[in-house]
């Protein structure tokens, strides 16, 4: 299926957020089923004067509302991991990702802090209430579950999703199968690329109870991994049945039950 996206590079135009409503609408009518927001927005788009352009900037509502009056789901991706932020010593935990992509490290005085950055994400999902929000990559409070369920039960109209934090649950199998058992409704499958030998290792977490094992890719996890054991309902409600609630226009039909 195709998400539409916006080009935030007409945002200093006159009417920016009606005319993009305007072609989210039209997107929808020729088969887009969602609205991909990227981390480009709250972190990399500026306007003419190179301010940085806040996720929950008002100019942007109109996009937000139309979305909402369309019923499609907007998955957003804001900001990245905290460690990014954090100092980079013996304590960061992505140490070695920011040896291998120095230019992932988030000092630079043009980003907000971290804090800011997903509260300016949380701002934008109560502004909107009657829109369908999808957090990428659990907003980012994969290690902060307790944190993560308030947001869910403060904010109905938002559900999460695991591409590339699957990480973070394996590490914590009680934790993340007790907030998996409470938000089964909330959380879908995700993945940010399609490598086939990549999923085993989501497939492990979840559904085995399998100890201590590896996770696919050294500089997002040098910890071992814990299965969780959910029940099959839990399961296909993760890995299809919430998708197609939430997008409605995605045949059914090859679907089980």
């Amino acid at each position: 299926m195709v998400f539409a996206n916006i080009d935030f590079s007409r945002i200093d135009e006159p009417n920016f957020g009606a005319n993009a409503a305007r072609q989210l609408e039209e997107d929808v009518k020729h088969g887009a089923v969602g609205l991909k927001i990227f981390k480009n927005l709250g972190m990399f788009v500026v306007d003419k004067s190179g301010k940085r352009v806040p996720t929950d900037d008002p100019r942007l509502d109109p996009i937000w509302d139309k979305a909402g009056e369309l019923g499609i789901p907007v998955l957003i991706h804001t900001g990245e991991p905290k460690a990014f932020w954090d100092p980079v010593d013996k304590h960061n935990e992505r140490w070695l990702e920011l040896q291998e992509f120095p230019n992932r490290r988030r000092s630079d005085p043009k980003f907000a802090s971290f804090e800011q950055t997903m509260a300016e994400q949380s701002n934008l999902f109560r502004k909107h209430p009657k829109t369908k929000f999808i957090a990428a990559h659990f907003a980012w409070l994969g290690n902060d579950l307790a944190r993560l369920g308030k947001l869910l039960d403060e904010l109905p109209n938002v559900s999460t999703e695991m591409g590339a934090v699957l990480y973070e649950l394996g590490r914590q199998p009680r934790a993340a199968r007790a907030f998996l058992l409470k938000y089964q409704d909330r959380v879908l499958m995700g993945k940010d690329t399609w490598a086939a030998d990549e999923y085993a290792t989501y497939f492990r977490v979840l559904e085995t109870e399998d100890e201590y094992f590896d996770y696919y890719r050294k500089r997002h996890a040098f910890w071992k991994m814990y299965g969780l054991g959910l029940p099959d309902e839990v399961l296909k409600k993760i890995y299809y049945k919430n998708a197609l609630r939430l997008m409605p226009a995605i045949d059914k039909s090859p679907f089980p039950d």
